[in-house]
């Protein structure tokens, strides 16, 4: 009779990371939570640097533009220096590459490019990494 035990009992087995704890793999509601967090910051940055008012109803908005670009920034300016992005410090989270080292400059850029793009960060494999990080190298682990 073959074994029942799947090959990953918890996210990040495989990658010799704790079931729990610090250094085990962030799951979805932390996840969420930090992206949450970081999209009204990169929001509210835009309606108060960039915002428009609507001639018709006077109504202020923030430019979408303006804030796409804002949440690219705080991504790619806080993960290398602080080891995540603000909504991911703040919810306990870092981010490191697969080997435990510094992520640098450039794993930042694609993996940003590619959460932007939606598709690639909603797509996971048993550890619970997005195609994003997948394509970056990188995990994102308890702090």
């Amino acid at each position: 009779m073959p074994d029942a035990t799947p090959v990953n009992s918890y996210p990040g087995e495989r990658l010799g990371l704790p079931r729990e704890g610090a250094g085990s793999i962030a799951r979805l509601g932390r996840r969420v939570g930090a992206l949450a967090i970081d999209l009204v910051s990169a929001t509210l940055i835009a309606y108060a640097f960039f915002g428009y008012t609507d001639a018709a109803t006077g109504v202020r908005f923030a430019d979408p533009l303006a804030a796409n670009i804002a949440f690219f920034a705080i991504q790619v300016v806080f993960i290398p220096t602080i080891g995540g992005s603000p909504g991911h410090r703040l919810l306990g989270m870092r981010l490191m590459r697969i080997d435990r080292a510094w992520t640098g400059v450039w794993r930042p850029l694609v993996r940003t490019l590619l959460l932007m793009l939606v598709i690639p960060a909603v797509i996971w494999d048993s550890d619970q990494r997005g195609l994003h990080d997948k394509a970056a190298s990188t995990l994102l682990v308890r702090a």
